[in-house]
Order: structure tokens, then sequence, then C-alpha cells
């Protein structure tokens, strides 16, 4: 998936936070720590996930699904499949923010064991747009034995 491709559909998906650009895209994923798990039909993009991991920790930067996609499991899927991805390279604890509004993707979240730990006030901010807070949201990866 490209830059472009990417940061078409996180506009698709975000006015705030602002959606990222192909620029910003392009230097996350030149960035080994970085992890993009998407989900495709033929050449359209419907869904993905990109995820940091640095040391034993790791953080869900970003996740978007296409609108016309969404309430299908996609973004459950690319969790999971991330999750243990970064398992895999290390990581014991996943961060994640989301804006306080976003009731669908607490709920993910919240499903997939992660829990609130931390509130930024007026974090989301884009000219002419009302800030919005953000949640702060962490998952432990130990695995059961």
């Amino acid at each position: 998936m490209t830059p472009d491709a990417l940061a078409a559909l996180h506009a698709q998906c975000f006015t705030l936070p602002p959606p990222w650009s192909a620029h910003d895209f392009a230097g996350l994923l030149a960035d080994p720590q970085t992890c993009l798990l998407q989900r495709m039909a033929g050449d359209a993009v419907l869904a993905f996930a990109l995820f940091r991991v640095v040391c034993d920790e790791a953080e869900l930067l970003t996740l978007a699904t296409a609108p016309k996609a969404q309430r299908q499991g996609l973004g459950r899927q690319l969790m999971r499949a991330g999750l243990a991805q970064i398992r895999q390279r290390g990581a014991h604890v996943c961060f994640l923010e989301v804006a306080a509004d976003n009731a669908p993707a607490i709920a993910l979240y919240t499903a997939l064991g992660f829990l609130k730990v931390g509130e930024r006030r007026g974090y989301y901010r884009a000219p002419g747009l009302a800030s919005r807070d953000a949640l702060v949201f962490q998952a432990s990866l130990a695995q059961a034995d």
C-alpha cells in the first residue's frame, strides 16, 4: 500500500484528529520500527493499522477502515493480527490514544483488553474545529501459559 493510498483512506476516516498526509505515511513506513497491516479487496484499500515498536513497548499509531467497509470486523481482525505481530517483535505492552467521543473505537479497544490509563484534554486540534479530548489506553501483551 502506497503512502498516497494510506493518506487517501485516512482522509475518508478522520477530520479530527486531522488526517495524515502521504508525506507523513512515507516517513513512518521508512522506519523499521513500524508495522503496517492492511486489508484489500482487489486494488481497493479497505482498512489498515499502523503500529510502532520501541524496545518492549508498542503503540497503535492509527487504525482506519473505509466507511463502506465499517462494521464488518476488519478493524478487529487487524488489531488482533497487529497485536500478535508486535508481541513477536518483543513488545510486552501496547498503548493507543483515541478521541473521547469515538464510541465504536473505544468499544473495540475495550473488547480487545485495553484499559483506559489517561486522558488528554483538548488534545486533538484543527483550525475551525472544536478541540477534542483524547483517551489513552494500554493493554498487556503477556500471553497466558
